[in-house]
């Protein structure tokens, strides 16, 4: 596939021309056996290769890196000595993850759990969302509790989801100017869910898609998982180019464009109305279904929240707009409620991707949504207040403790893009996982390999006093005394 991005085929193999694409620029310049090794090991921990994906051959892979074979057979010989690549006789070498090691995507999810010197838990500034907030996940259970035996004498079984809850979520995409239906409604498990059915039911295997580069990591897994290829648009300090976006649609004609215009994940940028019309026009001009992400469109924190995206388009021009979102940003992650906003013909169609997957979502979780739902607009002020307050707190932090770093201040969303100056944020996060604190390191928001290697995602999602020891202690991983390994040249932005 193009660029290398795609790295599986039919028959779950990687060419050697596709794995050498992927390789940073340093390695392939002088590819010694050691790093061509921890190269390759950092492909399958990313997901960038995938698992149970068979290697090139020694003497091709060989020719493709410029190496001598001697070289490629003492880097596979290292990856399997560590676990990360088994052979055997006759069938080639093939991926995997040695023994403790969890699949890409599942770090993110655990964080630092299992660090405990003197009984220290750990920092997680990985995952961007809060926890529950005190009292309001609790008397939603009660009123859930109460209803949950009436909704019990049921099989249980509602596959595009309670119908007051889809037309809960109908009325709150009315009231924000986009009229809705609740037809136009499929409740799902999460916006993660709701990404994955998209993409099964629109995309093939070899398909061309579009994502904003850097994006939502898990987004990428999606994508790399259902074997696209991939192409961005590159989202800087300043914001979205368009000029450039519009281009790459009409060069590319993706089937599918992925987009978080209202507190781009990890950027924190807000995309202004008119850029908005532009990617509307552009994306119907050349028959690409738009898929936005509205996962922290509430989390307004300097500016009015955003209308949605598809509000904006004269009538009937956004039936080819797809709108995902949760309840995970604005109330809790471990409520695994989300939602599809789209025609009533394509939700009856993602409906039957949803069954073949899990047949329904919980009846008690969409129980719990509902008084959520409905208290929305009275619970999320004083949300929106203590996220402020936490992302004043991690600005005076890293003022402090790292002043050589700099950043740009979102007007919402959950995290900071910190720029470090140098490309270092991989052996960094390394570094400071060994003291407790786990981070987004910048590779996992890039769609290219090797890209964003100066940017850690920083959120303000924890009390103030945890993240203030959590950058002390990224500071003291920075500072300890032994330089950090610079892991490519710094990229150079597209504005």
């Amino acid at each position: 596939m193009a660029n290398g991005r795609v790295v599986q085929t039919a028959d779950r193999t990687i060419g050697s021309r596709q794995l050498a694409a992927l390789l940073p620029a340093e390695v392939l310049a002088k590819p010694g056996y050691r790093a061509l090794a921890d190269a390759v090991r950092t492909l399958i921990l990313d997901g960038r290769v995938a698992l149970h994906v068979r290697l090139p051959a020694e003497r091709e892979f060989a020719e493709a890196v410029g190496a001598s074979r001697a070289t490629v057979t003492g880097a596979y010989d290292l990856l399997r000595e560590s676990g990360y690549v088994r052979s055997r006789r006759g069938s080639g070498t093939w991926t995997e993850l040695p023994d403790g090691h969890r699949p890409v995507g599942a770090h993110a999810l655990i964080g630092a759990g299992g660090y405990s010197p003197d009984g220290d838990p750990g920092i997680d500034l990985a995952i961007a969302a809060m926890g529950a907030p005190d009292g309001g996940l609790a008397d939603a259970l009660a009123w859930a509790a109460a209803r949950l035996p009436g909704a019990a004498r049921s099989p249980g079984y509602h596959p595009f989801g309670l119908p007051d809850l889809r037309t809960a979520v109908a009325e709150r995409f009315t009231r924000r100017g986009l009229p809705t239906r609740p037809e136009q409604i499929l409740v799902t498990a999460g916006a993660q869910q709701a990404f994955a059915l998209v993409v099964s039911l629109l995309c093939r295997a070899g398909d061309r898609v579009v994502t904003e580069n850097p994006t939502y990591a898990n987004a990428l897994d999606a994508l790399r998982h259902a074997r696209l290829r991939t192409g961005s648009i590159a989202v800087s300090d300043a914001g979205w180019d368009m000029e450039i976006a519009e281009s790459t649609l009409r060069q590319t004609v993706p089937r599918l464009a992925y987009v978080i215009p209202d507190f781009q994940n990890p950027t924190g940028a807000l995309m202004p109305p008119e850029e908005r019309l532009r990617l509307l026009a552009a994306t119907r001009r050349t028959g690409t279904w738009l898929v936005v992400d509205e996962t922290v469109a509430d989390i307004a924190l300097d500016v009015p929240a955003p209308a949605p995206l598809a509000s904006l388009a004269p009538r009937g021009g956004a039936d080819h707009v797809v709108t995902i979102g949760s309840l995970s940003k604005t109330h809790w992650g471990g409520l695994r409620v989300g939602w599809i906003r789209a025609t009533a013909k394509m939700i009856a169609e993602l409906t039957a991707v949803r069954v073949a997957a899990d047949m329904s979502g919980s009846v008690l979780d969409q129980l719990v949504a509902l008084p959520l739902m409905a208290g929305l607009d009275r619970s999320l002020p004083p949300r929106l207040a203590q996220l402020r307050t936490q992302r004043e707190a991690l600005v005076r932090s890293l003022q402090r403790h790292t002043p050589e770093w700099s950043w740009r201040l979102p007007p919402g969303g959950l995290s900071l893009w910190v720029d470090l100056g140098e490309a270092v944020s991989s052996p960094l996060a390394e570094r400071a996982a060994a003291a407790g604190v786990h981070i987004g390191r910048g590779a996992r928001f890039g769609v290219d390999p090797g890209t964003f290697e100066h940017r850690l995602r920083i959120p303000y999602t924890l009390p103030p006093e945890r993240l203030d020891e959590g950058v002390r202690r990224l500071a003291s991983a920075l500072h300890d005394g032994v330089p950090l390994p610079s892991t490519v040249e710094r990229p150079h932005w597209v504005a």
